[in-house]
């Protein structure tokens, strides 16, 4: 059995290996444009958002915006269902056998 060669890590820790994220300067004016939008339309989701953030003018991608959505607590409120009509009620005005004199 060989044994695994590991690259050489003389002089590096893990630490340094890592990416810290760089906020965007324009993550406050995207928040508030997505808020914005949101509140005007109110059941579209955060791909019609982007959609509508690309017409625009901004360069951003579904990813960052699905992100900042999550983060925000951004929801599309659930659809009401219609409401049923009484089909009794119908039925003794309407009655669809009955013949026509």
């Amino acid at each position: 059995m060989r044994s695994q060669a590991r690259p050489s890590t003389v002089g590096a820790s893990s630490e340094s290996a890592r990416r810290l994220p760089c906020p965007r300067s324009d993550e406050d004016a995207l928040t508030a444009a997505i808020i914005r939008l949101v509140s005007q339309y109110g059941r579209y989701g955060y791909r019609r958002i982007t959609a509508m953030l690309r017409a625009e003018g901004w360069q951003v991608n579904h990813k960052r915006v699905e992100r900042i959505w999550r983060r925000e607590g951004l929801k599309v409120p659930q659809k009401h269902p219609k409401r049923g009509r009484l089909r009794s009620f119908h039925s003794a005005l309407w009655p669809r056998n009955a013949e026509i004199i």
